[in-house]
């Protein structure tokens, strides 16, 4: 086991024990991968016997016990139990680039699990990047700016790109919207089709709730326009013009993010990420304040279940 340095990952070793019940061996160890997780940022546990959904779904509700249900989330994703999930419905050939789980949002998981029924044929890496070393390495006026305005994330929900406002939010109605937003500082608009329209600021540097450490915690370069595909951004311009995609980021006082800013985050997240192709039976706990992930391009089926444990309150 080694701490969390660019292509290398902690890890438990579950076959060692020829575990026949994957949810009881992430019980009877679950000490271990904690302690692991407040070390390293991250543990990989290989080699548990996940040889279905509802046994990876047994094992992920071990690591995150009553479960985070999900709200204000940007893509699809089927629920399999309180807190328990598939992946995020993205394009297999689009990378999910680096990010912290409902960071926007002002109630956030603590931790998150992976466990891998299918692996893909090719690609489909999770990777990982201590916020802590990218905080660090990212310019000094910029990570200052950012602490002092914060980040705007602007959503435009509509029935063609991503998910619903009803499914986004777990409500039916228009007031209830309102009320969800206006209870966390959301601003909302609505218009003539029936769109809704929201615009938030949130913090993108926080202190870790144990350890106090200053972590970089957004999602300002995944959200931004530009970190889309060009044609996919050409193609979600020419669909809803330029200031209303379905989601884009800005500095916190409204003014755009250059394409270079956000070229050089996503640049500085790839310096420090750590790969590690899945193989059927891992199962990953990750520190979500300490740790961002993403999804890398991949072929072939995939089947990831993802879990949303715990809570951080911004």
């Amino acid at each position: 086991m080694v701490d969390l340095q660019p292509h290398t990952l902690a890890r438990l070793d579950a076959a060692a024990d020829a575990p026949d019940d994957a949810a009881a061996w992430v019980a009877a160890h679950r000490s271990d991968i904690d302690a692991l997780v407040a070390q390293h940022g991250a543990v990989l546990v290989r080699g548990l016997p996940l040889a279905d959904r509802g046994s990876a779904v047994a094992a992920v509700r071990e690591v995150i016990g009553t479960g985070l249900v999900e709200r204000e989330g940007f893509a699809p994703r089927e629920q399999y139990a309180p807190g328990v999930y598939s992946s995020s419905q993205w394009p297999a050939d689009q990378p999910m680039c680096m990010h912290h789980e409902l960071s926007y949002a002002a109630e956030a998981p603590r931790v998150l699990a992976f466990a891998c029924c299918t692996p893909p044929r090719r690609g489909g890496v999770t990777g990982l990047a201590d916020a802590r070393a990218v905080l660090a390495d990212l310019p000094a006026e910029l990570v200052a700016r950012f602490e002092r305005e914060g980040w705007l994330l602007q959503r435009h929900y509509n029935p063609f790109v991503g998910l619903s406002w009803q499914d986004a939010f777990g409500v039916a109605e228009r007031a209830q919207v309102e009320e969800y937003c206006a209870a966390r500082g959301i601003t909302t608009r609505w218009s003539e089709d029936g769109g809704l329209h929201t615009t938030q600021r949130c913090p993108a540097v926080v202190h870790h709730p144990e350890s106090g450490e200053r972590c970089w915690f957004n999602q300002i370069a995944f959200l931004n326009g530009w970190t889309l595909a060009p044609d996919v951004r050409e193609f979600l311009i020419s669909e809803f013009g330029p200031d209303a995609l379905p989601f884009d980021t800005r500095y916190g006082d409204g003014t755009a993010l250059e394409p270079a800013t956000v070229d050089l985050i996503n640049e500085v997240y790839e310096r420090h990420t750590v790969r590690e192709p899945w193989q059927r039976g891992d199962l990953l706990v990750v520190d979500n304040v300490r740790v961002a992930h993403s999804r890398e391009p991949y072929r072939g089926e995939r089947e990831i279940i993802v879990g949303l444990g715990g809570s951080f309150a911004q």
